[in-house]
């Protein structure tokens, strides 16, 4: 780097440092000013060790990190008064920026909603086509009123009556096969799947059928 830009680079942390007035690492002072000033990690660190060699800004070392700072005997003394001054400010500024940080999670809430809601024209729409679609289900409902071929009760439940028997039996025989089956494979030369392709027996799994429960 040329004694011009390590110059600048110097300048450039000096007035960071002053105007902020906050402790920083050479990491956060590089991360604070790389993107604007294009500033390099080497750069950085060879800048603040100068000015705190020089006395422009104070050094504090925690264990294996420097901390860097503004050198305080630059700035006005603050008397008390100003102090407890400064401190009411400060809390009531925090406290009016906790309302406005509130007021705007609530205006976040309330778009959201309003984004998800339909417009005018879009509810106009679907009030249009709930509309067709129970016109639809009124003229289905009169047709089925109007129709001469219900079934009754009775009608319905002896059909009932017969698919429940019909899936007993189902069952009853189905079982009655799987006996007979295992009775024969006690001694068979031969798997069940082998049996069963050579007898020419399809099962109702091999059809994708499922018993219905009764």
């Amino acid at each position: 780097m040329s004694k011009s830009k390590e110059t600048a680079a110097v300048a450039v942390i000096l007035k960071y440092l002053n105007d902020q007035n906050r402790p920083y690492s050479t990491q956060d002072v590089f991360g604070n000013l790389q993107r604007e000033h294009g500033l390099g990690k080497t750069a950085v660190v060879k800048a603040m060790e100068q000015l705190a060699q020089q006395g422009k800004i104070k050094e504090k070392v925690y264990g294996k990190q420097k901390i860097y700072f503004a050198d305080q005997d630059q700035f006005p003394s603050v008397s008390d008064s100003e102090l407890k001054r400064l401190d009411s400010q400060i809390a009531e500024m925090s406290s009016q920026a906790q309302n406005i940080q509130q007021s705007c999670r609530q205006m976040d809430i309330e778009l959201k909603e309003l984004n998800s809601s339909l417009t005018t024209q879009e509810m106009v729409k679907k009030i249009e086509a709930l509309k067709n679609e129970c016109s639809q289900y009124a003229e289905k409902l009169q047709r089925i009123r109007s129709a001469t071929n219900h079934v009754t009760p009775e009608e319905k439940e002896k059909v009932y009556n017969e698919r429940n028997l019909y899936c007993k039996e189902w069952r009853k025989r189905k079982r009655m096969a799987i006996d007979l089956f295992d009775a024969i494979l006690e001694g068979y030369p031969k798997n069940k799947k082998q049996f069963f392709e050579e007898v020419g027996i399809e099962t109702d799994e091999d059809h994708k059928v499922t018993l219905p429960d009764v």
